[in-house]
């Protein structure tokens, strides 16, 4: 393209492009649909899109000659995405705009490429939250049908002791619903970027000491936690909700799959606050190291740990306060989660 200005915008772009004019002679290749189909395209400016560019349906129809510009209303301008194939076999989602003068005449044509395979992986992680979803719901909800309908049938048939005992087992599910219902959610909003940060003077100390003393309420040995704090923390300003988050869902993933000592220490390191969760479990592996942030991630088969939503919205959340979060093998075996968020003033909040 001979403006360098117009060059560098459609190369800044994440989808493939291609533009070619009411013939099908290509003008302008950006970076991406280079890179997806393998085309130099330098050499192919000037050339017909055919030459280069032979997308194929299903079955076998060339897409140029199905599209043909100069056919339909003279208003069409939209040409849906459509699975396509080049010859070496790659599958790309393929969609064109028809750029039009005032007379309605074709003047060249937009095309847009993007990959299948991310398309189909994408479907694919979609598939598993459904599944995931409809899983996780069942038990509990059933749970709640369960002993509704039997304390409405056989309400006079029970003590009190056993109605307390049914209705606390409601309660408990209804519960496990309303958190996945707020994984989903939180899932939903890193997604898609519309996860909200209201910042706030938060002490993380105090943080902190307040999981812990909900844990050992829960049963939780207090002798199980070791706090360490450094003296010269300095003021940090967070979310305060999502940081209870933060640290729950690190501190509840060490009780549930680490073992021994779960340790929390806290440190300045110059241009922010880290904070570190460490147990003495099995650990992991280097090469799996990379997976646990990832939705559906669980670890240890053969314990069941939720949804696997838990650190995918962990790192969602610490990421989106400017922070960094990391695992590695603790020095004394086990896991360790360590994160990292800035510090800031009001003027930041």
């Amino acid at each position: 393209m001979a403006d360098p200005a117009c060059a560098i915008a459609i190369d800044d772009l994440p989808d493939g492009l291609i533009v070619t004019d009411r013939f099908g002679r290509v003008l302008a290749v950006n970076r991406a649909a280079a890179r997806l189909t393998g085309v130099d395209r330098e050499a192919a400016l000037g050339r017909d899109i055919n030459d280069v560019f032979p997308f194929r349906d299903h079955d076998g129809r060339e897409w140029w000659k199905c599209l043909d510009p100069d056919s339909g209303l003279c208003t069409r301008t939209r040409v849906p995405e459509r699975p396509l194939h080049l010859p070496g076999g790659q599958e790309l989602h393929v969609a064109a705009r028809l750029v039009r003068e005032r007379g309605g005449e074709v003047q060249r044509v937009t095309i847009t490429l993007r990959d299948g395979g991310a398309r189909a992986r994408l479907e694919r992680s979609r598939a598993d939250l459904v599944s995931t979803v409809a899983h996780e719901l069942r038990s509990p909800l059933t749970s709640v049908k369960g002993f509704t309908a039997t304390l409405l049938a056989k309400w006079d048939r029970f003590t009190e002791q056993q109605k307390l005992v049914m209705l606390e087992t409601v309660n408990n599910d209804a519960d496990r619903v309303t958190r996945l219902i707020t994984e989903l959610l939180d899932v939903s909003r890193i997604e898609s970027g519309r996860l909200e940060i209201h910042k706030q003077v938060v002490d993380l100390p105090a943080r902190t000491r307040r999981i812990i003393a909900g844990r050992v309420a829960a049963g939780e040995s207090e002798d199980r936690f070791r706090l360490n704090v450094a003296t010269d923390l300095p003021e940090t300003w967070l979310d305060q909700d999502k940081v209870d988050q933060i640290l729950g869902n690190l501190v509840e993933n060490a009780v549930r799959h680490g073992s021994g000592t779960v340790s929390i220490d806290i440190e300045s390191v110059g241009w922010g606050v880290a904070v570190s969760v460490r147990d003495q479990g099995e650990g992991i592996e280097p090469e799996l190291a990379p997976r646990v942030f990832r939705q559906f991630w669980r670890g240890n088969s053969r314990r069941r740990g939720g949804t696997g939503l838990g650190l995918f919205i962990v790192k969602g959340l610490v990421e989106a306060h400017g922070g960094t979060i990391t695992v590695q093998r603790a020095p004394e075996g086990g896991a360790e989660f360590r994160f990292t968020v800035p510090t800031g003033t009001p003027d930041f909040a």
